[in-house]
């Protein structure tokens, strides 16, 4: 959470379990998922969250805004992970053989796809602003 005070963990098949301060937004337990749900990321402010499965689908809940998904994309590897923009305006997803695509206002920097890599990419996670001192 913003305050680092609680966190989210979310299963496989999308049940979310929220502890100290995270609030409980909703989950995509129960729904028929196509694939495996293999990350969560935080809005800004903790006010809800992404889900992303293997297969790129995209679940937005609280005050996430959905920008998009890979669903029914053809695509080299899995999908690992996801990643919201500082301003929660969109959000990264890394595929096991590192190629990153960006949904809303995610902009894309490079990626590793076409490398030859020593394993699968597990996760990626955004930089986050720092405070200029005054």
């Amino acid at each position: 959470t913003a305050d680092g005070a609680g966190y989210w963990l979310v299963g496989a098949d999308g049940g979310v379990f929220a502890y100290g301060d995270a609030a409980f937004h909703g989950s995509a337990g129960g729904l028929p998922l196509a694939a495996p749900i293999v990350g969560i990321s935080p809005s800004p402010g903790g006010g809800g969250y992404w889900l992303v499965g293997a297969d790129g689908g995209v679940f937005a809940y609280g005050n996430a805004q959905f920008e998009g998904s890979l669903s029914g994309t053809p695509i080299a590897t899995p999908v690992s992970g996801i990643a919201g923009t500082t301003d929660g305006g969109g959000y990264w997803l890394v595929s096991q053989g590192g190629a990153v695509f960006g949904r809303g206002d995610a902009g894309f920097y490079g990626d590793m796809a076409g490398f030859a890599l020593n394993g699968a990419v597990v996760g990626i996670a955004p930089i986050q602003p720092t405070a200029v001192p005054t």
